[in-house]
């Protein structure tokens, strides 16, 4: 976080003079610039074993798609061997891979999850 501090030079005829010629001056309150957290995309990876059916599920419950979105992502990571799941901070992605992996675990499915930074 970068703060920044405004300062207001009084003008001539605003305020006395420092005795070495300088201005006197008013040091208004600093404000922070916040920046924006990184994003991270969530990314489930094709396997050959685990079943299309736990695949929405996991969606479903972890990721609060709907029925027809989970299904879309699911047949893209089909196709192409990858899908995103959702963009979040990093906090929230290492959570939901955390919680998907387990899951999986679990269940005894090989299916993975991992994160990259968008």
């Amino acid at each position: 976080m970068k703060n920044t501090s405004f300062f207001v030079r009084a003008g001539a005829d605003d305020g006395p003079e420092e005795q070495d010629g300088r201005q006197a001056g008013l040091l208004l309150k600093t404000r922070p610039k916040n920046k924006k957290p990184a994003l991270y995309k969530v990314l489930l990876l094709n396997d050959d074993y685990t079943p299309m059916e736990f695949v929405v599920h996991v969606l479903e419950r972890f990721f609060s798609k709907n029925r027809m979105e989970a299904t879309d992502i699911m047949m893209h990571v089909h196709r192409r061997g990858v899908g995103v799941c959702g963009v979040y901070t990093h906090e929230i992605a290492e959570t939901k891979v955390t919680q998907v992996m387990d899951f999986a675990r679990a269940n005894e499915q090989p299916l993975q999850c991992v994160m990259e930074e968008e």
